[in-house]
């Protein structure tokens, strides 16, 4: 059998490692280019493949190139077969700006689940797919694996006991913050700013406590976001940094998120979530939006929505075979990792070292990129 060839767009160096076992690069060509004008070099073929990471390519571009350079070549038959991929909602122990390898991927076709402007292959999931009895009960127990381990997109934060100086009776409201330059934010968060979020919110919620968390990337230093403790001090009235965002959502009354996934997983967690973005999981009865998406007309339940996000979008990765696998079998090692993460110092401390110097590479790598 003929290997395919995979064209890989806007990949880092650092996601070129991590990302063939995803594509099964033994059975495939995986070839990495930075830019569209380097497609020069090749001659096309009518079943090669095309992937972007993210918007790191302009998507019409690369399609407006290849039909021209296919009518050049005289490939009659050939149609662009381009896909979207970006992390998957259940991701990895540590973050991913750490440069640490993922257990999942969402590889799209149509589009990017972030990007409400137009359909992704999750929404039109979400939207026309009728899940069986089996498929729901996965989802039922993936929910039950999900909260009983207190599992998130990250799981490097330990789970904290918090207390907070709400009085009895006081509604609590989370806000997570967010990177202000994520796609998510510039594609599905309608020109809102985190800082936005927090003043709207607060005019709204004279009475309540208001918990904000801010983003681990933007903690770390690894991405932009809102930070002045002073400034986001005049609109909450309390921000927690060192824990798990289950230890926050436990909490809270009411998590209220432009765009973020910590919305998808206090959904989970039975929380009510305000949206005022349009993230993948809104639109669908379960939150209460800001905005609308009007292709999104359907009533989901809960494990529908876990049987479409979780089960059938993802792909998911065997960390220790690097092999694709199921969820359950991902979450099982996780726990397992996670585990020993926090129970043996030594291997931990070995763990955030290496978390130390790739962020000191990351930077150093960046500072060059912008010479």
């Amino acid at each position: 059998m003929q290997k395919e060839r995979l064209f890989m767009f806007g990949f880092t160096l650092w996601k070129r490692h991590f990302i063939k076992p995803f594509f099964k690069a033994k059975d495939n060509e995986i070839i990495f280019l930075n830019s569209i004008k380097s497609l020069v070099r090749y001659k096309l073929k009518e079943d090669d493949k095309f992937f972007i990471w993210g918007k790191r390519i302009d998507y019409n571009a690369l399609k407006t190139t290849l039909i021209k350079k296919a009518q050049d070549e005289n490939l009659l038959h050939f149609t662009p077969k381009i896909s979207l991929v970006e992390d998957g909602f259940i991701r990895s122990i540590s973050l991913g700006s750490d440069l640490t390898r993922p257990f999942s991927l969402i590889v799209d076709d149509k589009g990017l689940y972030i990007d409400p402007n137009k359909a992704s292959k999750l929404e039109e999931l979400l939207q026309n797919e009728i899940f069986d009895e089996n498929i729901l009960n996965r989802a039922k127990n993936i929910i039950k694996i999900l909260l009983e381990n207190r599992f998130s997109k990250y799981n490097g934060l330990k789970h904290e006991n918090l207390k907070i100086n709400a009085k009895i009776g006081q509604k609590v409201i989370l806000i997570p913050a967010q990177v202000e330059d994520d796609a998510s934010m510039i594609l599905g968060g309608f020109g809102l700013s985190t800082l936005d979020l927090l003043k709207e919110v607060r005019s709204k919620n004279q009475d309540a406590y208001i918990i904000f968390k801010p983003h681990p990337d933007v903690l770390s230093g690894n991405r932009v976001g809102l930070k002045d403790e002073t400034l986001i001090l005049e609109f909450c009235d309390e921000i927690v940094k060192d824990c798990s965002i289950d230890s926050a959502i436990k909490i809270a009354d009411e998590i209220h998120t432009i765009t973020s996934t910590s919305g998808f997983d206090a959904l989970l967690r039975a929380k009510k979530v305000f949206t005022y973005g349009m993230p993948f999981y809104a639109g669908w009865g379960l939150t209460k939006d800001k905005h609308k998406c009007e292709r999104r007309t359907r009533k989901l339940s809960l494990e529908e929505l876990v049987a479409g996000a979780l089960i059938t979008y993802p792909r998911y990765i065997n960390p220790k075979t690097k092999t694709l696998c199921e969820i359950e079998v991902c979450l099982d090692i996780m726990l397992n990792l996670q585990k020993v993460y926090f129970s043996k110092k030594h291997i931990k401390l070995a763990i955030d070292f290496k978390t130390f110097m790739l962020r000191k590479i990351r930077r150093f790598y960046e500072f060059l990129a912008k010479k």
